[in-house]
């Protein structure tokens, strides 16, 4: 959330509170029976709505004290129960739904315990509850809303990511496949005339005939053109990730997630593919942190287990690199999210290497991601 957006809502909520405190006291002025002491709850009453979205119940604890003390003691119109009905309203909104209930009951007790008439009583506390109903419906709607417009966001996000990676898969397939014509047509016929000028270029050499600069031309540049093309092939191919797990940490702590990074093992270089698999793991947790963990902390541990030179792990098993990426954010247990696009490519790529991965959220809350892939037969 950006520092203007807060700035905004801050200024929203001191408004809301102003102005449930201008028309209680406005109201409060026209009793004859309101004293100073009666001013002084309502403004209270409504300032604490400046606080609703820190603090909810908190907020609604207050104004149902003050309120009802408002009334108890002064006995005015329904319209004191505006600050009561804010907070009532913005305790719901955020899924206080018995809190909610519990002030409005509480409320409505001091109400109809200090009215003048069984009748006129019984009036204003039907109209009263209705309000309070009202305030608690709606909150729920908004809640209901709220988490509609950010589920409907998270699909567009992940349907945009699964269109960007459609995409960079065709690219990446198309590339190959002109990788493959090239090296079917072009290698082999370079590969033929370079051939035949190196054994004419023999030849006139093995005779003592003086070689033509032009067949001596034909042989360079045919190795020249040899080079080339597989150098062209090389980036046609080439699918290699620019950057180490380090670098990714970096760069997630630039965009504000909180990152720690800890290498455990003799770290050392590791096969292509084997690294390009650790690289795209960690990238790829990393992003679904950022996405759906919330202000969460992150701890990335890559662990190279040992050397394979002839010496096994300490139980005997093949060495394996280790890669766990976990967080302490919003994911539970109880709702285990549907594999995406992300998950299921993490889970075979790490297959094709003989692995195993676990992606599941933790049972102290938030979620982990586990790779071990094997670093090669011990001797």
């Amino acid at each position: 959330m950006s520092g203007r957006r807060i700035d905004r809502e801050r200024l929203a909520d001191m408004v809301l509170a102003a102005v449930v405190g201008a028309l209680g006291v406005t109201v409060a002025a026209f009793d004859e029976d309101t004293t100073a002491l009666d001013h002084l709850l309502v403004v209270l009453a409504s300032a604490a709505l400046a606080f609703h979205r820190a603090a909810p119940r908190a907020v609604l604890a207050v104004a149902t004290v003050l309120g009802t003390a408002y009334v108890v003691h002064a006995h005015p119109g329904p319209l004191s129960a505006l600050p009561v009905l804010g907070a009532v309203h913005t305790a719901a909104r955020v899924g206080h739904r018995a809190v909610a209930a519990a002030g409005s009951a509480v409320f409505l007790a001091g109400y109809v315990a200090t009215g003048p008439g069984t009748q006129h009583v019984a009036e204003r506390a039907g109209l009263l509850a209705g309000w309070f109903l009202c305030a608690v419906v709606t909150g729920l709607a908004d809640r209901n809303w709220q988490a509609y417009l950010r589920q409907t966001e998270q699909r567009a996000l992940e349907a945009e990511r699964t269109r960007e990676e459609a995409a960079l898969r065709r690219a990446g397939e198309e590339r190959l496949r002109i990788a493959r014509e090239l090296h079917d047509s072009l290698t082999h016929s370079i590969s033929i005339v370079k051939l035949q000028a190196g054994v004419a270029v023999h030849l006139a050499r093995k005779r003592g005939d003086e070689v033509p600069p032009a067949l001596l031309a034909i042989q360079e540049a045919s190795g020249e053109a040899m080079r080339e093309l597989r150098s062209a092939l090389q980036v046609l191919r080439a699918d290699e990730p620019t950057g180490t797990p380090a670098l990714l940490v970096e760069r997630a702590r630039a965009a504000g997630l909180a990152v720690d990074l800890t290498v455990t093992g003799d770290e050392r270089p590791l096969p292509r593919a084997l690294d390009r698999a650790a690289y795209r793991i960690v990238q790829e947790a990393l992003t679904n942190a950022a996405r759906h963990a919330g202000p969460a902390r992150v701890r990335v541990r890559i662990d190279y287990g040992t050397r394979n030179t002839g010496e096994a792990m300490a139980d005997g098993s093949v060495g394996v690199l280790t890669v766990d990426v976990d967080d302490d954010g919003a994911a539970d247990p109880a709702r285990p999210p549907v594999p995406g696009t992300g998950l299921t490519g993490m889970r075979e790529r790490v297959s094709a290497l003989g692995g195993t991965l676990r992606a599941a959220p933790r049972a102290e809350g938030g979620f982990s991601v586990r790779a071990r892939l094997p670093l090669g037969e011990t001797a």
